[in-house]
């Protein structure tokens, strides 16, 4: 339940905060959500925000192609005032360029309406982590879920195409898994993670991280990734994963991601131990697809519905989407959602490869053991590791839209915010 229980008067009618998001689609969502609580904290205008256009994702949606502007604006009329566009008179005054501090506080905010003395408008290159996680206001955390739970909504082509898909996933036996499977080449490139792969595929991958410039770390050692439990799971220690844990062969399980790096070849680690692996191209048909081709924001919306509608969520690591699903699903009554210990699954699929462990009741009872607390169940949210100070420490908290507990959930039955 949405509670406008905030009503404002708007006095900064003549000041604008202009956006221009950056990164996927969830890290859009959580950014814009974020510009939305600035914008209250400093009294101002938000304009609906540009989305990002030259990420690796190379998407040319803007925000009405994805989101249901008219509701987003009308959704948040009592906190903050939204309009589509700058005034014409305002487009061409010079502007405040802003890169905002990461993880923000609600003081620093305050300090920064001293900009409003100079200039009508302020310009925010980047929307990402521009809040703080934890010692904000009670009532901007609340407006913080109120607009990515509630204003933020998906287009209505999107919402009703991904509804559909649900129907569908949910008419083979009444239930399926989500598991956002980030075995995509990026990913893999990305973090360094070679585990499995042959000496060609490794350089691939490793050719791929050294010729992207804006992926600052070039040599890693894949080992003591996966040693450090961050690398994704691959197919097959999914496959071995979902089995321990009881589900029988015959599961539906829906892949929330791109396309496998490997294809047919490493997915079929996964596939014969559970044949019913679908995938969106799987569940719709080839024209209710057509108009989302090359547009990989709007086709992760239909992936975010459809796992966050899932009997169980599955992230094999841990990004965005994973995140921004996870704290959806808790606000929604703590839907299940099994977040695989990835650091601890490394000794026990090593003992596995050595024959030192079979699979069995004994592997069912660690993986069992090992997850009995990371199935979503309430609880509030993880802090920084310990021994990490000063400012960093901020990076390392868990994110408020990975768990906001308890500023928008007052229990797992009744939440209102």
């Amino acid at each position: 339940m949405f509670l406008n229980n905030t009503q404002i008067s708007f006095q900064g009618r003549d000041r604008y905060i202009t956006v221009r998001s950056n990164g996927g689609l969830n890290q859009m969502r959580t950014g814009i959500a974020d510009m939305v609580a600035i914008s209250r904290m400093m009294n101002a205008t938000l304009v609906i925000p540009e989305l990002d256009k030259r990420s690796f994702w190379q998407d040319k949606s803007i925000f009405s192609d994805i989101f249901d502007e008219d509701h987003f604006i009308d959704s948040l009329k009592w906190d903050v005032r939204v309009i589509k566009k700058l005034p014409e008179e305002l487009v061409s005054i010079p502007r405040a360029r802003k890169h905002f501090t990461s993880w923000g506080s609600l003081g620093y905010y305050e300090e920064m309406t001293k900009l409003w003395e100079d200039y009508q408008v302020i310009h925010v290159p980047k929307s990402d982590s521009r809040l703080a996680n934890n010692d904000l206001p009670l009532d901007i955390q609340r407006l913080r879920c109120r607009a990515l739970y509630h204003a933020l909504s998906f287009s209505p082509s999107i919402e009703t195409l991904g509804q559909r898909l649900v129907e569908r996933l949910k008419s083979h036996n009444g239930r399926y898994i989500s598991l956002h499977l980030r075995y995509e080449k990026d990913m893999l490139a990305f973090s360094g993670c070679t585990y499995g792969l042959s000496d060609a595929e490794s350089k691939e991958l490793r050719l791929l991280r050294e010729n992207t410039n804006h992926w600052k770390v070039k040599k890693i050692n894949s080992t003591e990734q996966r040693s450090s439990g961050l690398c994704p799971l691959t197919p097959k220690e999914v496959g071995i994963f979902l089995q321990a844990l009881g589900y029988p062969q015959s599961t539906v399980v829906y892949i929330a991601a791109g396309e496998i790096y490997g294809g047919k070849t490493h997915l079929s680690e996964l596939t014969t131990r559970f044949p019913n692996v679908l995938f969106k191209e799987m569940v719709a048909t080839e024209e209710e697809l057509r108009v989302y081709l090359n547009h990989a924001s709007q086709m992760a919306a239909l992936d975010y519905i459809i796992s966050l509608e899932s009997d169980v969520f599955i992230p094999t690591h841990s990004g965005n989407m994973a995140r921004a699903v996870e704290g959806h699903r808790r606000f929604l009554g703590h839907r299940k959602t099994i977040s695989p210990d990835r650091k601890g699954f490394v000794e026990i699929f090593d003992k596995l490869e050595n024959g030192q462990l079979n699979e069995g009741i004994a592997l069912q009872h660690l993986v069992e053991r090992l997850h009995k607390k990371r199935q979503g169940a309430p609880r509030k949210r993880e802090g920084p590791p310990d021994g990490i100070k000063g400012r960093a420490r901020f990076r390392f908290e868990e994110s408020f839209y990975q768990n906001p507990y308890p500023e928008c959930i007052c229990s797992s039955e009744h939440m209102h915010i």
